[in-house]
């Protein structure tokens, strides 16, 4: 069963309210902007992402359901071609509230509710665990000092071989210091 919204309906009968939202919701898609009370915009908000949801799935049906919950075609058309290559890479929050003040005559709350910008930037796509564990592996050579041209992170053979006989030295002086504190 359907939840009904909370607080007074909007217009006074529930088809009243489902053709205001559908008014609205088209003449924002429109014109991008409107100027309503607060109570409208914050129904409105809603409605308005969820038809901006069926246009990224662009299939028929989310095309039909989206067509019934409008007034205009070529608005929908114009929502399922145009508006959404905007918001490819947003996954919600496609709209926003500005709160202009009381109206003249009957002080009622004003509100600006619009479609927000596209991105500038389109984020990296979502990464599975194989490649965060190889992201993660790559920052720790980065932060080791990883570059290839200054320092080699690993020793070569050639190093280690020059390193043996420095050992066997500090061997050898460790072995006569001890000699020497013996004979005392």
């Amino acid at each position: 069963m359907p939840q009904p919204t909370k607080g007074t309906r909007l217009g006074g009968s529930p088809a009243h309210q489902r053709l205001m939202l559908a008014n609205l919701a088209t003449s924002l898609f429109r014109h991008g902007r409107i100027t309503t009370t607060e109570a409208k915009a914050q129904r409105l908000r809603p409605y308005a992402e969820r038809l901006v949801t069926f246009a990224k799935r662009g299939d028929l049906a989310s095309r039909r359901r989206a067509i019934a919950k409008m007034t205009d075609r070529d608005v929908t058309h114009a929502l399922f071609d145009d508006i959404v290559e905007r918001y490819g890479n947003r996954d919600g929050g496609y709209t926003r509230i500005v709160k202009i003040g009381p109206r003249k005559g009957d002080n009622a709350p004003m509100a600006v509710i619009e479609l927000v910008e596209a991105l500038a930037e389109a984020p990296a796509p979502k990464r599975k665990k194989a490649s965060r564990k190889a992201t993660k592996a790559e920052a720790v050579e980065a932060l080791a000092g990883g570059d290839e041209d200054e320092k080699p992170a690993v020793k070569s053979d050639s190093d280690d071989t020059a390193s043996e006989p420095e050992a066997k030295a500090d061997d050898t002086d460790s072995e006569t210091t001890e000699e020497k504190a013996d004979d005392k």
